[in-house]
Parts: structure tokens; C-alpha cells; sequence
């Protein structure tokens, strides 16, 4: 589905250049707004459920009407809690977490309609995008008023002297950004776009639940008193009953999403060229 998109906004990017009317190009500058979640092992499916509030920079490259270059930088968090879920078995895992989102990304908009910032011709219009992007997290989970950060703890073994025991997990990825949105010119050089859009991951440790339960008497002697509360919280028969269970499923990666509004400020304009079509 992302290759699909890409290669679509590729297409279309070829097939239109071609295309003649004088135009100018020109850049934005802006700032974004908006809410971010995530879905994995503690929020399988709902979608825009325990949203969180983000900021970031946007920077707008425009060659012609039908295309834009976005880059921006967006600060956010992630969160979700099996306490909050209908399934069972979820409450009665009762893990948590919340993570910092600090995402670079840079992507290529396709417009459906010609739009210009300014141009009362080319008011609005609906797009597309896809891109990559580069972000940086860092699960942390609660208890007794404390957030403690969870990689260090190795919950599932990793770093431990358990056989065949996992690597720490990285906590910085690569994305895949793909999304729809709807611009339009407000007033002046001003311009508005909301957006919604996933991203891809490689990575099921958003939330440093992926695999299953390990011996938390090994967890203790080789990480201490934290990761042996932390690594298991299960309402019912917590402790070794529960080693070698499933914790999350290690066949899915997880996902996070911004959606949000942008507000941008036209620049000034550069050369001329035949870019885009009418």
C-alpha cells in the first residue's frame, strides 16, 4: 500500500511536469499543530484513541500548483493503557506506557486541483502525500507517581543473561509517512492544510511490549528491583506462572499518526517557469 502510494505521486509528478503555464516558484514557512496516537499491542485497532497534543516547523517548497515539498519537525507523544481496553486479557496485563515522538520527515504532496497561495483562481484543494521520516522515542511507564524509562529495564530479557536473550531495542527509526489532507488560501500570503497521517514502522517497541514473559527472578539479579515490577503487571497470577506466555505479538510492528492543522506564510517568489498545468 505505501510502495503503491509512492510510486502513484511519482507517476503523476512525471506524467504533469510536462505540462505548461507560467508560473512562480515559491516556498512557505509554518508552523503545525495537532494530536498524535498510536496502535500496537496496547491499542490494537482505535484509531484516534488517548490522542496527545504535538507542535512542529513546516517548511513548503511549491515547484508548480499540482506539487509541493514538504519538510518539518514535530514534537508529540504517544500513550495507551490496557486498564482503558474491553479485552480481558488486556486489563488483566495492565501494562502502560507513554512516549516522546520527536519526528524529521520530508515528503512530496500531490494536490487534486491547481492551488496557489494567493491566487484566488486556485483557492483550495484536496491531497495526497508520502515521504520518509526520521524519529527518535522512548517508552516510559508509571508507578507510584514516577516515570521510569523502560528500555534500561530490559522487560523482556533484553541485555540479560537469559539464552538467546534479545538486543536492547533502538530508539531511533526510520518511517514511512503517507496520508490525505485539504488546503486552502485564507488571506493575504496565508495558507491553511489539515492533515492526517500514518506511519509505517520497524519497530514493535513503541511501547516495549513485543515478545513474552520471562523468568523475573533473572530479570531481577541482572536488572534490579524495577524490571521485575515493571516487566510484569498482570492483575491475576502475576510472576513466574506466567513465563514463556505471550506479552504482545512480535508479528505486527507498531504505528503512530499526527493529524493535525498547519498554518503557512507565502515567501517571496522565485523564477519562472512552466511547471504546472491549468
Amino acid at each position: 500500500m505505501v510502495r503503491s502510494l509512492i510510486v502513484f505521486i511519482f507517476f503523476l509528478s512525471v506524467c504533469f511536469h510536462a505540462n505548461s503555464q507560467v508560473y512562480k516558484k515559491h516556498s512557505e514557512l509554518g508552523l503545525y499543530g495537532g494530536v498524535s496516537y498510536y496502535l500496537g499491542d496496547l491499542n490494537p485497532a482505535k484509531q484516534f484513541f488517548m490522542v496527545r497534543p504535538g507542535v512542529g516547523l513546516v517548511y513548503r517548497f511549491n515547484p508548480s500548483r499540482r506539487f509541493t515539498w514538504q519538510f518539518h519537525g514535530i514534537y508529540s507523544s504517544v500513550q495507551a493503557y490496557d486498564s482503558l481496553a474491553k479485552n480481558e486479557y488486556q486489563v488483566n496485563r495492565n501494562l502502560s506506557f507513554r512516549s516522546r515522538i520527536i519526528e524529521v520527515a520530508g515528503s512530496l504532496q500531490f494536490n487534486f486541483f491547481d492551488y496557489e497561495i494567493g491566487n484566488d483562481e486556485t483557492p483550495a484543494t484536496p491531497y495526497i502525500f508520502a515521504g520518509l521520516a526520521v524519529y527518535n522515542f522512548n517508552p516510559t511507564a508509571e508507578m507510584g507517581g514516577d516515570w521510569v524509562e523502560l528500555r534500561p529495564l530490559g522487560t523482556e530479557g533484553q541485555g540479560s543473561s537469559l539464552k538467546s536473550a534479545p538486543k536492547p531495542y533502538s530508539l531511533l527509526g526510520v518511517s514511512i509517512p503517507f496520508g490525505i489532507g485539504f488546503k486552502f488560501h485564507a488571506m493575504g500570503r496565508l495558507g491553511v492544510s489539515i492533515e492526517w497521517g500514518m506511519r509505517k514502522t520497524y519497530t514493535d517497541y513503541l511501547d516495549d511490549v513485543s515478545m513474552t514473559y520471562v523468568d523475573e527472578n533473572i530479570l531481577f539479579a541482572n536488572k534490579g528491583l524495577q524490571a521485575y515490577e515493571f516487566a510484569d503487571r498482570s492483575l491475576v497470577n502475576p510472576g513466574n506462572s506466567n513465563i514463556n506466555r505471550q506479552r504482545g505479538n512480535s508479528t505486527t510492528n507498531d504505528w503512530y499518526s499526527f493529524a493535525g492543522l498547519t498554518l503557512t506564510y507565502k515567501l517571496s517568489s522565485g523564477s519562472s517557469e512552466c511547471a504546472a498545468y491549468k
